[in-house]
């Protein structure tokens, strides 16, 4: 059989955005070249991993869509090739939930490449398909074996030369180690410009929850919280400060969420929206925490984990904060 390139292109499918972090976690197990394409996808080098597991590609493809499915039940579509290019094309190249391949022999990439519409390449917007297809030059294969000099009165000599490397198979593009966002954020819209500031502080409480429970549940800390203050007049203002320690702790978040918005002074503001965001996000285990001497704060703890534990298995509805806006399918 002939040998598949080394980069996997994995599109994780069902709520991948839920658990993006834990599956990108999943690839870093397999290598440590990830290329994080958020919201629900990455590019894998695995050449260095090879050796190290004695398996081809395709097999390491396959390890991998078996631990989304196992571990996280999210169904992957993995697509092995030489370049990024043809990893992505492969995994496309037919319906979700497969591990599909391009082989490396030159004859077997034009053969998978020649019949694609000329907009299949990645990077091949839609105007330069229209471009392209006004000329006849519809397909990959077309595009392939095209004159030069033709193309390059289509599209100009910089795109010409791009568009026919990758109608021929060839992206230099490497994959680019890269984590995804490092903030989290939420935002509560008003049903009406709001002026009750007790009803802002429900919304801060749900934010704050929320933001809480999603780092929780990602295995992170937070180590500045920002809110954003939309107003009737669709202005703006905006105030960060940082966390005395990084947490993930909703009373923690939420008291510093209402310390941000009491220093604004809006008792007569009329208030659209609020946005909260955690900063500088950070792998739990790596933050430091400051032990804690009062056992109100250790039972508070424990009862938040147990309320996580509640909402992995029962849904958001389970449990949240008294005061908090109820989630919307639990509302009345």
């Amino acid at each position: 059989m002939t040998p598949v390139g080394t980069v996997l292109y994995v599109h994780f499918g069902g709520c991948a955005e839920e658990r993006y972090p834990e599956l990108l976690g999943l690839l870093a197990d397999i290598t440590p070249v990830v290329q994080a394409l958020p919201p629900d996808a990455a590019l894998a080098d695995v050449r260095g991993a090879l050796r190290y597991f004695g398996r081809t590609a395709v097999e390491l493809a396959e390890v991998i869509a078996l631990r989304a499915a196992a571990h996280h039940g999210v169904q992957c579509t993995v697509g092995a090739g030489g370049n990024p290019l043809l990893a992505r094309m492969a995994a496309q190249d037919g319906p979700p939930g497969r591990v599909r391949s391009v082989p490396d022999d030159p004859g077997d990439v034009a053969a998978f490449l020649a019949d694609k519409p000329v907009a299949a390449l990645h990077g091949v917007g839609p105007a330069t398909a229209r471009a392209l297809g006004t000329y006849g030059l519809h397909t990959v294969g077309r595009v392939a074996a095209a004159s030069p000099v033709t193309l390059q009165r289509i599209l100009g000599a910089s795109a010409a030369r791009r568009v026919q490397a990758r109608a021929q198979g060839s992206d230099p593009t490497p994959v680019v180690p890269s984590a995804p966002a490092r903030s989290a954020a939420a935002e509560h819209r008003f049903g009406r410009d709001e002026l009750d500031q007790e009803l802002r502080r429900r919304a801060l409480l749900t934010l704050a929850d929320g933001l809480g429970f999603r780092m929780r549940r990602d295995g992170q800390v937070a180590r500045a919280l920002t809110l954003t203050v939309r107003y009737a007049d669709r202005s703006t203002t905006t105030r960060s400060r940082t966390l005395p320690e990084p947490t993930a702790h909703t009373p923690a978040l939420t008291a510093l969420a209402y310390a941000l918005h009491d220093a604004l002074g809006l008792q007569r503001a009329r208030v659209r929206s609020l946005a909260l965001r955690a900063e500088d996000l950070t792998a739990a285990g790596l933050a430091a925490r400051q032990l804690s001497l009062d056992p109100g704060e250790e039972r508070a703890r424990r009862a938040e984990a147990a309320a996580d534990r509640a909402r992995h298995r029962f849904g958001a509805g389970a449990a949240h904060p008294a005061g908090a806006f109820p989630p919307l399918d639990d509302a009345a």
